[in-house]
């Protein structure tokens, strides 16, 4: 049987444009291809010429509607059948209200807009409590954050990628007995892991609960 591969659509496929560093390729076969066969919601910020959700059309069930989102008003001409398109800042809250309130909650969300450090962390904060439970929050481009340009520098402390370092700790909120600055909060409950890679990031979204200690067997001597 025929399995599809989002680098032959990207490499052979009919599409229109589509930019993304090759090395994303196999990330995106190993996350997203849990989701390939069943009816999704994905929603994607920035859209540039289309193509990249022709291909995510093309590689998820018929039935899977694709959302893409864009500041730039030409984007809109880009709909088509199962690709719907909004358009609006994703640097402004009201942005992301107005589509929760159309679409409700997404299985897949992926940043691959404006990568200004406020667009990803005002993007994050108000989209990652609207993923489904068991969804992935997916940013690319992390390499911003490095990038003057892009409002980033290296360890500045308002960059995307050292707001991010924050995750590992809130995953490890529980263990206040090691430490008093320890706190869980709604990372800490809902952040089952994240993978990061060069100039991309992959977390899941999945409901935690406090660890528990188990010990079993006898004791050593």
């Amino acid at each position: 049987m025929f399995e599809k591969k989002l680098i032959d659509f990207f490499t052979n496929g009919k599409h229109r444009r589509i930019s993304k560093w090759l090395h994303y390729f196999p990330v995106y076969e190993t996350y997203l291809r849990p989701y390939r066969n069943k009816p999704i919601k994905m929603l994607e910020y920035g859209i540039g010429h289309g193509g990249s959700l022709q291909m995510w059309k093309w590689y998820f069930h018929k039935k899977s509607q694709i959302v893409g989102v864009d500041i730039k008003d030409r984007c809109k001409a880009l709909e088509e059948d199962r690709i719907v398109i909004r358009i609006g800042d994703q640097g402004d809250v009201e942005t992301h209200d107005k589509i929760h309130d159309e679409f409700g909650e997404f299985d897949i969300i992926l940043d691959d807009g404006g990568h200004h450090m406020h667009e990803q962390i005002v993007t994050f904060e108000c989209m990652f409590p609207r993923l489904k439970e068991g969804g992935l929050y997916i940013v690319e481009d992390l390499h911003t954050s490095y990038s003057e340009k892009h409002g980033g520098g290296l360890e500045k402390p308002d960059t995307f990628v050292e707001y991010s370092k924050n995750w590992i700790d809130y995953m490890h909120g529980w263990h206040k007995r090691f430490n008093d600055d320890l706190e869980p909060n709604y990372y800490t409950e809902n952040i089952a892991g994240m993978h990061y890679f060069d100039s991309i990031v992959v977390l899941e979204k999945k409901r935690r609960t406090k660890p528990i200690t188990q010990r079993k067997g006898p004791d050593s001597f």
